[in-house]
């Protein structure tokens, strides 16, 4: 098993990183053939979403879908400080992923990718965890 962090920045209030290559390396590091890696997203107001990367337009959609779901500025949290929308949006989409590895490899299909889930940024740093485990 090895345990790793990634650190990212955020330039937007909302928006989807693609974390992918980062986690493919430190599988690719774990020397684990067969097992599973779990990318975990540090924070209340982020989650981690598994889908598509063809182009931009999913990941604007999967935006505009959660804003249209769950509008800013409604919520009793808001009083404190002013990001209800961002709480309730990571917790629908969840802090986590789990991908199986596959002779060494992440079972991504063709489209698939991980995103880190940013909802109250723009964010300094950002951690998400990656945990390897397998043998």
């Amino acid at each position: 098993m090895i345990q790793e962090t990634i650190v990212i920045n955020t330039s937007f209030r909302e928006v989807l990183t693609d974390l992918t290559m980062e986690v493919k390396n430190i599988v690719t590091r774990s020397d684990i053939k067969t097992g599973i890696v779990n990318v975990y997203a540090q924070g209340a107001t982020a989650a981690i979403m598994i889908q598509e990367n063809w182009d931009d337009s999913v990941q604007r959609d999967v935006i505009s879908l959660l804003k249209k779901l769950i509008p800013r500025g409604v919520w009793e949290h808001d009083a404190q400080d002013n990001n209800g929308d961002a709480h309730l949006k990571a917790g629908i989409i969840g802090p986590s992923e789990n991908i199986p590895i596959i002779d060494g490899h992440l079972g991504l299909s063709t489209w698939q990718n991980i995103f880190f889930c940013e909802f109250d940024g723009p964010r300094r740093q950002r951690k998400i965890m990656v945990t390897v485990i397998g043998n």
